[in-house]
């Protein structure tokens, strides 16, 4: 790369790409703008601004370039590409990468999907609920009923996540099954123990990355992203509570 930089522009493209793709992988929200201010350093830009909420970022510079901004309207766990950009802005900040190739590797990652296949994460949603059952001091007896119970719950949130792009309702749906099946089991004798059924099923939809996240960014003193966090969370807990509580009242 030697001393030579891309333009201002494009380095402001680079890094609202970097923080787009970590923000929309559950990134915190100051590992976003921390990450977006070593890569514009990086790049020649030492004086950078970025603002950071889980719905959108503001990025300038002290130039003669407009800030700019973008929107995140997606958000999911997505790890493994938080990783994969902390090591691309690793690889510009050690001179790997230039800008152009950079901007190339941001464009791929952004692109990729690397989720699991769905029926993957239906088995797994599935062993967890069983597992936390007996974390949770449940009987080995209700193993199977939790497991049952925790994939078709997790099957009706995905499936009602695609038709409603509210995940509020998905997920009250999604809790209402669970303990709908979970009661079917007890009241058919095949299972014993309601409540450690239901609670180890309805594991898979609680929301311990956002809730953790949400902690982390008000102890760095994003005082909004933390607030906004956790009132996203807050309410993925209202709507499985809601869900679980109309079955125990009917």
């Amino acid at each position: 790369m030697g001393n030579e930089f891309p333009p201002t522009i494009e380095v402001i493209e680079i890094c609202l790409l970097a923080g787009k793709i970590m923000l929309q992988g559950g990134a915190e929200t100051y590992r976003v703008e921390d990450t977006m201010t070593r890569i514009a350093a990086s790049l020649g830009i030492p004086h950078s601004h970025s603002y950071v909420t889980p719905t959108g970022i503001i990025f300038s510079t002290d130039g003669t370039e407009p800030a700019k901004l973008i929107r995140i309207s997606e958000r999911s766990t997505d790890l493994y590409k938080v990783t994969l950009v902390n090591g691309v802005s690793r690889r510009i900040s050690s001179g790997e990468l230039d800008g152009k190739e950079a901007l190339e590797r941001l464009k791929e990652i952004e692109s990729a999907d690397y989720t699991f296949p769905v029926y993957q994460q239906i088995l797994a949603a599935s062993i967890a609920s069983g597992c936390f059952l007996i974390m949770f001091l449940g009987s080995w007896t209700d193993f199977i009923p939790a497991m049952i119970a925790g994939g078709l719950g997790f099957v009706s949130f995905i499936h009602v996540h695609r038709v409603v792009q509210i995940k509020f309702f998905s997920e009250f749906i999604a809790s209402l099954l669970i303990g709908l099946i979970a009661y079917f089991f007890v009241y058919t004798g095949a299972g014993t123990e309601l409540d450690k059924i239901i609670i180890g099923s309805v594991m898979p939809l609680v929301p311990g990355l956002l809730i953790t996240n949400a902690v982390r960014d008000l102890m760095a003193g994003h005082l909004v992203s933390g607030l906004s966090k956790g009132a996203e969370a807050f309410l993925t807990a209202f709507a499985i509570g809601a869900g679980i509580a109309l079955v125990f009242t009917f």
